[in-house]
């Protein structure tokens, strides 16, 4: 490892690296696991939300930092009718893609190979904002993100099907330092290269079954903790080595995965005879750092604002309705004009996400929430 504040690609040690994905994971550190299939940490949805939730938090933690780097939970959705209904909706918004003759590009994969929807949180929020609220209410959605994150975290999600015959991407860390050039990557100091996998958790949710013929995503359990993995992953040796020992785990609609930005994946070839791979994958971002995606909240929440007003009118508890506010505010109040939206009571002005919750409390109108969403934005403004 270089003495220097600097990683390069001299600093990539491909047996270091195997000494630390080939060191394995024990089911007895996790005691709210259910098992461990291939180094993976698997969990069953109705037992997590059975645990004292700072101590599940806590395991998921040391399990994306220090463990295998991957979890998934089995039943992550117990209800399949909420999956189906958002996957109509995802249906819908590519249907109309192919209809206005426009292909989504993709990062590691050729374009038109899959079908993609970029900025599918606001296009799906807007499309059945009804639908949207069932979803992102989910509890362990909330859960692994706030335990990964903290509060004020932003949900983004992108939908990608992957058609019979569509190929593997390329073995990859993700956003941040992940979508840089080597050469960018390696201009961030070391201790930025730490820094970037906590601003960001990844997720996928199956919308479908997922049999391993149809190329559920590949990872390689423990290599997260690789300190020069951002820029180790494209050299071949490593890509190599990625193709001898990554695993793939079949998913059941419904399940979901949540991994460290930093493990090293790809997803697989679909060679099934007629699965369209679905899956909803998030990106949950830190309130300090900055989502991938640009996300009018202000127009998600104000398209969500009738259901949870609704909902509350029906007797839905606060934290129901709490984790689609996360899902769809702004909840962070930074960056800001102070000169026009000065700190009132404390350090800080209020947040989108503080104004959805007052307008609850206060049973505002739709069209209330409008004006003071939209009056904010303008304080907010340089």
């Amino acid at each position: 490892m270089s003495c220097t504040p600097w990683l390069s690609e001299r600093d990539c040690d491909l047996d270091a690296f195997r000494a630390l994905v080939e060191h394995g994971t024990d089911v007895a550190d996790y005691p709210h696991a259910a098992a461990v299939e291939r180094d993976v940490l698997v969990y069953d949805g109705d037992r997590l939300r059975g645990g004292d939730v700072p101590e599940v938090g806590a395991e998921l933690v040391r399990a994306l930092a220090d463990g295998p780097g991957i979890v998934v939970f089995r039943g992550a959705f117990p209800d399949p009718s909420v999956v189906d209904r958002l996957t109509a909706v995802f249906d819908a918004l590519i249907a109309g893609q192919r209809a206005a003759g426009t292909t989504a590009s993709d990062h590691f994969a050729k374009p038109g190979a899959n079908d993609r929807v970029w900025n599918a949180l606001e296009k799906a929020a807007r499309h059945d904002p009804e639908a949207f609220a069932d979803y992102y209410a989910n509890d362990l959605l909330a859960l692994v993100s706030r335990a990964w994150l903290g509060p004020g975290y932003q949900v983004t999600s992108q939908v990608n099907v992957v058609n019979p015959g569509g190929a593997a991407q390329t073995a990859h860390r993700d956003y941040h330092l992940g979508f840089l050039s080597a050469e960018a990557a390696a201009a961030y100091p070391a201790h930025v290269h730490r820094l970037s996998p906590v601003l960001t958790l990844q997720g996928a949710v199956a919308h479908c079954d997922m049999p391993v013929e149809s190329g559920p995503t590949m990872y390689l359990p423990h290599s997260q903790k690789y300190g020069p993995g951002y820029l180790a992953w494209r050299l071949p040796e490593f890509q190599d080595y990625f193709a001898e020992r990554h695993v793939q785990l079949p998913l059941t609609r419904g399940d979901a995965v949540f991994f460290n930005p930093a493990l090293f994946h790809a997803a697989g070839t679909n060679r099934s005879a007629g699965i369209r791979r679905t899956a909803n994958l998030l990106q949950v971002s830190s309130a300090f750092g900055r989502a991938m995606e640009t996300v009018d909240r202000e127009a998600v929440t104000n398209a969500v604002y009738p259901v949870l007003r609704k909902r509350a009118a029906e007797g839905a508890d606060t934290a129901w309705l709490e984790r689609v506010v996360a899902a769809s505010a702004e909840g962070y109040p930074f960056p800001t004009n102070l000169d026009s939206d000065p700190p009132v009571d404390g350090l800080a002005p209020p947040s989108q996400a503080d104004t959805v919750r007052r307008a609850l409390r206060e049973a505002w109108t739709p069209e209330a929430l409008r004006d003071a969403l939209r009056a904010g934005a303008q304080r907010r403004a340089s």
